[in-house]
């Protein structure tokens, strides 16, 4: 019956994100703790100077993250509502994107992707709105700038570019040039101040290092990290799910929904990447990949037609993210 009510289009359900957000935060929130910074991460030109602004509170990092990640429950319902890719009028992809990243709990503080996401929603967004559009030339512009600022916060998102050069050719109308090189030009405005900015301030070479040890300094938070493996296996099995039942609607689905995922799978599919090739890329970048996940699992809960498996399956979700906030407890004694 919890899935039932959850994935109505009640207004009433849109409490139910800073709600969730709390409860799965509320570990955290009673012993906070600071991320255990990189000097890649910590230092990203647009993040060091809020981190310098929040100062070194730990409730106050946790407290913020919860907040941000309500603010990208509400842009990923905000998507959904306007782009109606998932048919069926819900808010569960908003509540279920805060529940998966509850089983996260490393990252429930403080951290630069939380503030990259929101840009990469936002760009995304923006990327939608060019299908069936003639010359959607400011759109890509946006979507290329929104990209580059995201990456200011979090130089690993630059992983994310081809993936929007390859939706663009997805969702253009007409597949020109000039598209292609406004999303670049986009893209590249941003690092073009931070040049700017790096030179009046004498700062090249320092600026140059942060960014470099984003790309080389190794980073894995995934080994002997059972408990977070074990979450991950519970999510790739909702997203082999998902992905099945996708399929199998796909030549239903009408042609801007199927653009749409289309889009998710790319970003999806760099976001993985992104674990492989970029050596600093670790958990963070599951903040990411939970976004066209979400949408890919709420897309099977919302038009499951046998509710049995429906609710159990949700249930098993939720109590793979209540198991994750007191492993430590469980294995610990």
């Amino acid at each position: 019956m919890i899935l039932k009510r959850i994935k109505t289009n009640s207004g009433v359900n849109l409490f139910l994100i800073p709600v969730a957000a709390l409860v799965f935060w509320m570990k955290n929130l009673l012993h906070p703790t600071v991320y255990n910074y990189s000097v890649c991460e910590s230092q990203n030109l647009l993040f060091s100077p809020l981190l310098r602004l929040i100062g070194n509170h730990p409730f106050v990092h946790v407290a913020v993250s919860m907040l941000l990640v309500v603010g990208l429950g509400f842009l990923m319902q905000l998507v959904n509502d306007r782009y109606s890719f998932i048919r069926i009028r819900s808010k569960l992809p908003s509540i279920l994107f805060v529940i998966i990243l509850g089983g996260f709990v490393n990252i429930h503080t403080l951290h630069p992707m939380y503030f990259g996401a929101i840009f990469v929603l936002f760009a995304i967004n923006r990327l939608f709105g060019m299908f069936e559009k003639s010359r959607p030339y400011s759109v890509v512009f946006d979507v290329g700038f929104l990209t580059g600022v995201a990456s200011l916060f979090c130089f690993n998102l630059i992983i994310l570019f081809p993936a929007f050069l390859i939706s663009i050719a997805v969702l253009s109308r007409e597949k020109k040039w000039r598209e292609f090189v406004i999303l670049f030009l986009g893209f590249l405005l941003p690092f073009v101040f931070a040049l700017s900015y790096a030179v009046l301030s004498n700062n090249v070479q320092e600026i140059y290092e942060v960014y470099k040890s984003n790309i080389t300094t190794p980073v894995d938070h995934f080994r002997n990290n059972y408990v977070l493996q074990g979450y991950l296996a519970v999510l790739i099995l909702f997203t082999i799910i998902g992905s099945l039942d996708i399929l199998k609607q796909y030549d239903k689905k009408k042609i801007s929904s199927r653009k749409y995922f289309t889009v998710f799978f790319w970003v999806f599919i760099f976001s993985l990447i992104s674990y492989i090739f970029i050596h600093a890329a670790s958990q963070e970048m599951l903040v990411i990949t939970a976004i066209p996940v979400t949408f890919l699992i709420a897309n099977f809960f919302v038009f499951t037609k046998k509710k049995f498996w429906g609710e159990f399956l949700f249930a098993l979700l939720l109590l793979s993210v209540i198991l994750v906030q007191f492993a430590e407890f469980i294995f610990n004694g």
